[in-house]
């Protein structure tokens, strides 16, 4: 039996109380991201404001990233969840002030209601250079 590749587990923040997940789990040279929300990192609430909702995501995923000492760059492909895809635009607006091509692939996916009221969960994975 093949020995198994060490892991490194990123945990959710604290003070969501205990979670049955990991933030990521980085395998090798391959870090895959788990579903994040643009949680207010103190009122830990989904802000009404999506463009605030938008950053707390991307802040939160940039975090998350750096944890396993990689950056936004490094991402390779990410899975964008929303219920309302009419705000497909707004999250562009934001979501490019984040990036600089190349650009990771990616896919922008209608979904049905999101834990917690949010208006996106991202999920992805990313490759240490």
């Amino acid at each position: 039996m093949p020995a198994r590749k060490e892991r490194l587990h990123i945990a959710p923040p604290t003070g969501f109380g205990p979670l049955p997940f990991s933030n990521g789990v980085l395998v090798g040279d391959t870090f895959y991201l788990g579903g994040h929300i643009g949680f207010d990192p103190v009122t830990k609430k989904v802000p009404d404001n999506l463009e605030i909702e938008i950053r707390n995501l991307m802040d939160a995923i940039r975090e998350t990233l750096a944890q396993a000492n990689l950056t936004l760059q490094d991402l390779v492909i990410l899975q964008i969840f929303c219920p309302d895809v009419s705000v497909f635009a707004r999250f562009n607006a934001v979501y490019t002030t984040y990036f600089h091509e190349p650009y990771p692939a990616r896919a922008f996916l209608g979904s049905g209601p999101l834990l917690f009221g949010a208006h996106f969960e991202i999920t992805g994975i990313a490759i240490k250079p």
